[in-house]
């Protein structure tokens, strides 16, 4: 009956991604999409310092010591995990927001709280100045990012996805993700470059240079998010008078089975990125390799990783949202053991490769299809609820957990193997959700459920 309910209501929407509307002025478009992607950038900035410090700073600053520095870094992604947990609350807190009152004033008020609370977290002092103080005020301001971040993805998606014409959508809706994987580049690169100063300038002040540059980072993106049209979509939809007074509790109702499918999709593409982009920083420092090494493959993966994403994107227009998802699920399977492998090695050129094939191909192919995939399982007028309801649940269990996971099992079992496994478990679980879905290039104005 769920899965009824969920046709009829992508049928009966003549708001629905495939619905056919006046086209779009190019130059609008164009215009949507590089501010979309600068203001995401910003944003997502924000967000992944905390995941970089984890692995880098956090362990030994903010968290009692051990004998086991590995227990220090775990204490830091327990507190990284604490972030995820409190994005579904901004999911639906946004998304009731995006649905009822529009898209743009969402993400501006997403963007202030993770400016205002990144920027925080670099005035923080530390465990040796007022003890279990700096540990419970990191994670409150984690709390924060993770509530301005729930509300984040299916914004900026939508703002992008909902003017695109729908032949192209794929491509078009990958952009959103130009913003995603640039933070992490922009993120990454600063932690860089502070890293290059002597080491106890780095741990007393330089570490903190990347979260105080956030106040600039915030006065510019809200400046670009408040000059934004209106999604195209949602305006007509709120011009129609046909917006939800309860968003969130209608797309539990209408769409049921999409949010789960939507939360498996999910699992292997967040899951999996935050073991390439956080825990290897992790396993690189436990085998010695040295953390620039590390950070500049993850740099350079990310990079590749932001055109092949436009490619994934395009090819799903061409031959469906399906296969090209399953390209990087069953990816994820099949690299899973080879990537420790590679980064065994201690070899630079071998690390980075390990990188590439994660992040560039795997991770490339989910999340370059997944804003068009996912979009197109909900109709307008709780598509910004439905689409944050399915892809922040889900970040709980697999971001949020899966770097916090594989330090545990390395500090058990000192070997990357476990890790591994879970990877390629992952993998399987959002491969059968790929599967338990229909084809929605081929039917945009009817996303179904099998």
């Amino acid at each position: 009956m769920a899965s009824t309910q969920t046709c009829s209501a992508g049928a009966s929407d003549p708001n629905a991604p495939g619905a056919k509307s006046a086209a779009l002025d190019p130059r609008a478009l164009r215009r949507i999409v590089m501010a979309s992607v600068a203001g995401n950038a910003l944003e997502w900035y924000d967000f992944f310092l905390y995941s970089t410090a984890a692995a880098l700073v956090f362990g030994e600053l903010f968290f009692p010591k051990g004998t086991d520095p590995l227990i220090g870094t775990l204490a830091a992604f327990a507190g990284f995990a604490v972030g995820f947990a409190a994005r579904p609350i901004g999911g639906i807190l946004f998304g009731h927001l995006g649905d009822r009152y529009g898209r743009r004033g969402a993400l501006v008020w997403t963007l202030s709280l993770m400016g205002g609370a990144t920027f925080l977290i670099g005035l923080l002092p530390t465990y040796s100045q007022v003890g279990m103080w700096a540990p419970a005020l990191l994670v409150l301001l984690r709390i924060v990012q993770g509530i301005a971040s729930g509300g984040e993805w299916g914004g900026g998606v939508l703002m992008i996805s909902e003017s695109a014409p729908a032949e192209k959508r794929g491509f078009y809706a990958s952009w959103s993700q130009i913003g995603v994987g640039g933070g992490f580049v922009l993120s990454a690169a600063v932690f860089f470059v502070v890293q290059t100063l002597a080491h106890d300038s780095f741990m007393s002040w330089g570490w903190r240079i990347p979260f105080l540059l956030s106040i600039l980072i915030f006065g510019v993106g809200v400046y670009i998010r408040s000059t934004l049209p209106e999604s195209a979509e949602f305006a007509r939809t709120e011009a129609a008078g046909k917006t939800s007074h309860t968003p969130v509790l209608e797309a539990i109702r209408k769409h049921p089975r999409a949010i789960l499918v939507a939360m498996g999709l999910r699992v292997a593409e967040n899951g999996g990125s935050y073991i390439f982009l956080a825990f290897s920083l992790v396993y690189g420092k436990f085998l010695g390799v040295p953390g620039p090494v590390m950070l500049a493959g993850v740099m350079v993966s990310m990079m590749v990783e932001l055109v092949t994403m436009l490619l994934w994107g395009r090819l799903s227009d061409r031959i469906g949202r399906k296969p090209v998802y399953l390209i990087g699920a069953i990816g994820l399977i099949v690299v899973a053991f080879p990537f420790f492998w590679l980064l065994d090695t201690k070899v630079p050129a071998l690390i980075w490769l390990a990188l590439l094939l994660g992040n560039a191909v795997c991770h490339g192919a989910m999340i370059g299809t997944q804003p068009s995939l996912m979009g197109e399982l909900f109709s307008t007028e709780v598509r910004y609820s439905g689409m944050a309801l399915g892809h922040e649940i889900a970040s709980v269990f697999a971001g949020g957990l899966s770097p916090l996971a594989a330090t545990a099992l390395l500090a058990k079992y000192h070997a990357a193997w476990p890790v591994a496994l879970m990877l390629m478990a992952m993998g399987a679980i959002t491969a059968i959700a790929v599967l338990c879905t229909r084809e929605t290039v081929k039917s945009r104005a009817n996303p179904t459920l099998r």
